[in-house]
């Protein structure tokens, strides 16, 4: 878990103001008024749900915090130990364990005074009750006023803290104060620490980024730290030594051999045997810093030897650098960022996880079969082929030197036609006609389409006449005839659906937009200089052919038409129905789904319902009068009928503003 998911914690309110939260959460979410009227059953119902109330409020409130903080036992040892040194871990748990005591007193006090407001007897006895309740619960709180301000200092510094993930790569830099951390990170990141010509301007961890091999590095800036004893180091210090403790990182032990920063070499070195043991298991830099003005060759002997001393192990890489000239900087970061890399795959090999892996791996390896040598074969053709130049001028031609003799790109149009396979490749280039002998062959028509257009008319009429398209929809030999007939019919009224809404995501457009008339045609045709003769007779068939299938279809429904008016005439015996018309009068004619005039009768009702069950018309009338007089209220109230129960204002001013104490309801 890194600090940055410790920032999300809400902030803790004073012990004053837990109590207003809680109190005026309870004024507002229960009853407030009792009637004068009530039983003492639920006056005891009354005040005992505003003390559950409270106690569940309260109880809310406090879980909250109490599962927002952490529990040092389950954070990383970095964060356990950094909140240790900054908070004091003993008096965090004291306080987190003071507020589930008080949860816990709250819990008793609700459970004691609902048990006993249980046997309350009176409305004094029960109200009474609940203020001493409500009393203890606050008096619990007030006490808890030191842990609450506490947290919320603990709080406010945890939000402060930079985001560091304890299990990312990470570069920490340490050393005496005032050697050049703060300096070397404001370099290689984009974090801006300040830098000052005195000792401990880092009061605390500071956090930078920066990308390498396109990995994201954490670097870490640590308070200077001083060579004396552990419980002497304040607390600026141990943030320091916390990190260098519990951060698998590559260590950047800076060192100024100018001592500009007050201290001397032999103290740096010092300080540096002191906290080795920090440095075990962890790629380690002796960083020289400011060798823009000493370098590492221009000390005396016996700081040379101190430095030497340091570095004979063979575990501690010495690297130079200049913050101030740049010199040596970004070498730095590499090698500790190819140092920490190596470290890190060292260490998986060495775990158990490589085992698991590798055990998952098989190599495979070809083995001859027999002692033939069977070299590679490469065909002739291959071999001889040259290789393409492009300043052979006998090279190959290819598409991009067309290109470029034509005119280069934009101007040269590649020819799809010259890879063509034709029989003559002469014919690669020949155009396609559009219109041959006067007629477009897109749609070219047969010469004798007229006669065969008669013919099947001749065959479609004869077919009619016999009764080929007569509907047998009602006459199915089965029930899986009948089933398939409906299956078919919902699939034809489905696609007609389908189709309608086609139609209706298409652009509209006036009726009058295509339409063009013939004449216009003609005319144009001519002022262009064409003849217009052909599309003339053409129209002229198509027009005669139109008449003719009109003609055919007006016979046809009038044909329909007499044989209808002689089945009605048949039927008028048993088909009567009461018509105050005379009997002379004409039927008015309609048509029927099926395109033919049919007969529309006039269907009166036998008898007037509204006058059913009267004895004669003055009863009527007063049941009528009577009906009248009842609906009068419901329509001054704009009712819909007798079952409008609506009420146009749901909350009527009069009636939900302000309180009334106990005696002053009279207006309900």
């Amino acid at each position: 878990m890194a600090t940055k998911g410790l920032k999300a914690i809400t902030p803790v309110p004073t012990a004053n103001d837990f109590l207003d939260i809680v109190l005026s959460k309870t004024q507002r979410k229960t009853p407030t008024v009792i009637h004068k009227n009530y039983k003492i059953s639920r006056i005891r119902n009354f005040y005992m749900r505003k003390v559950k109330f409270t106690q569940d409020s309260f109880e809310e409130k406090l879980s909250a915090i109490l599962e927002e903080f952490p529990i040092l036992d389950d954070l990383h040892p970095f964060l356990s130990s950094l909140m240790n040194v900054l908070y004091d871990k003993n008096h965090y748990k004291l306080a987190l364990g003071q507020l589930r005591t008080a949860r816990h007193l709250i819990d008793q006090v609700a459970k004691d005074y609902v048990r006993l407001l249980k046997f309350g007897d009176s409305l004094y006895r029960c109200k009474q009750l609940k203020r001493a309740a409500l009393g203890r619960m606050a008096t619990i709180m007030r006490r808890q006023k030191d842990p609450l301000a506490y947290l919320e200092q603990v709080r406010q510094h945890i939000s402060r803290l930079p985001a560091i993930d304890p299990n990312t790569r990470t570069l920490l830099i340490c050393g005496y104060p005032n050697v050049g951390k703060s300096s070397f990170i404001n370099k290689v990141t984009r974090a801006d620490v300040d830098v000052q010509p005195y000792a401990f301007t880092t009061k605390s961890l500071f956090v930078g980024h920066l990308d390498y091999k396109y990995l994201r590095w954490q670097v870490i800036d640590t308070p200077g730290i001083l060579d004396h004893p552990l419980e002497e180091m304040n607390t600026i210090e141990m943030q320091s030594i916390t990190a260098l403790a519990h951060l698998r990182s590559c260590i950047l032990y800076f060192m100024d051999l100018s001592e500009q920063c007050g201290y001397t070499v032999e103290a740096q070195c010092k300080l540096f045997h002191s906290i080795k043991p920090l440095f075990a298991g962890k790629p380690t830099l002796l960083v020289i810093n400011k060798i823009d003005i000493t370098r590492p060759e221009d000390l005396g002997p016996s700081d040379a030897a101190l430095l030497a001393e340091i570095t004979s192990d063979g575990d501690v890489k010495l690297v130079q650098t200049s913050c101030y000239s740049d010199e040596g900087v970004m070498d730095v970061k590499n090698i500790a960022c190819d140092a920490l890399l190596g470290h890190r795959v060292e260490a998986k090999l060495k775990g158990s996880k490589i085992n698991s892996v590798a055990n998952r791996i098989h190599v495979s390896m070809p083995k001859a079969r027999d002692d033939v040598v069977r070299e590679p074969f490469i065909p002739d053709i291959v071999k001889e082929r040259k290789k393409y130049d492009k300043n052979d001028p006998d090279r190959r031609k290819l598409e991009r030197d067309i290109e470029e003799e034509e005119g280069g790109a934009g101007v040269y149009n590649l020819n799809m036609k010259k890879n063509y396979l034709l029989a003559n490749d002469e014919w690669k280039e020949d155009r396609i006609p559009e219109i041959m002998d006067g007629k477009n062959i897109a749609d070219f028509i047969d010469p004798d389409i007229e006669e065969k257009l008669e013919a099947l008319e001749r065959e479609e009429e004869k077919l009619q006449a016999d009764g080929f398209y007569d509907s047998e929809e009602d006459i199915f030999d089965s029930e899986d005839e009948r089933e398939a007939a409906e299956l078919a019919s919902s699939k034809k009224h489905l696609l007609a659906s389908q189709a309608m809404k086609t139609f209706k995501n298409r652009p509209r457009l006036p009726r009058t937009a295509g339409l063009r008339t013939l004449s216009e045609m003609t005319t144009k045709m001519t002022a262009a200089g064409l003849d217009p003769s052909r599309i003339q007779e053409r129209a002229a068939i198509l027009a005669k052919a139109q008449g003719a299938e009109r003609k055919r279809k007006r016979d046809e429904a009038e044909n329909r038409m007499d044989v209808d008016a002689e089945d009605q005439g048949d039927e008028g015996d048993w088909m009567d129905v009461d018509d105050d018309e005379g009997e002379g009068t004409p039927k008015k004619k309609r048509k029927a789904d099926s395109g033919a005039v049919a007969v529309k009768r006039k269907r009166v009702p036998a008898s007037n319902r509204q006058l059913a069950g009267m004895r004669d018309a003055a009863q009527a009338s007063k049941a009528i009068q009577l009906r009248n007089l009842s609906q009068r209220e419901r329509n001054r109230q704009a009712k819909a009928g007798e079952s409008d129960r609506a009420i146009k204002t749901k909350m009527p001013k009069h009636l939900f503003a302000g309180k009334r104490k106990g005696g002053k309801t009279d207006r309900r």
